[in-house]
């Protein structure tokens, strides 16, 4: 895979638990934070500090701009129920992908001198995973 911009990404989001994913608009910034927790696991006999690890987490963060047509985000954050996302890097590439369920918050600002915006955190509902990464 080569290296690529940022600037295609595209994050699709189901409206309602069960619903099929749809496009976020205005979404500017997504991560994905794949951290393992290390559970130190040091005996007496020990050269050495030992660790072993745990299960990856599955979360992450969103940021763009305020749409009043859709109320897409404002409704994942507050209704409590989790929804499937589909992270596609480059959306001209749809082999490459990342998917799942996930809980969403979401925070909305406006300023005088800036852009309304809103941004959030996601973490995983269920399992997640990377499509056509080797």
């Amino acid at each position: 895979m080569a290296r690529q911009h940022g600037r295609a990404g595209r994050l699709y989001m189901a409206i309602a638990s069960g619903g099929n994913a749809s496009p976020v608009p205005f979404i500017s910034q997504f991560s994905i934070d794949l951290d393992t927790p290390q559970v130190d696991v040091t005996s007496f006999e020990d050269n050495n500090a030992v660790s072993v690890s745990g299960l990856p987490n599955a979360k992450g963060s969103f940021a763009g701009f305020f749409d009043n047509a859709t109320k897409q985000m404002a409704t994942a954050a507050v209704d409590g129920t989790a929804r499937k996302f589909y992270w596609y890097p480059d959306k001209a590439v749809n082999t490459i992908y990342y998917f799942g369920t996930a809980n969403w918050s979401t925070s909305q600002s406006w300023g005088v001198t800036a852009a309304a915006a809103i941004s959030g955190n996601w973490s995983a509902a269920a399992d997640c995973a990377w499509v056509g990464i080797p």
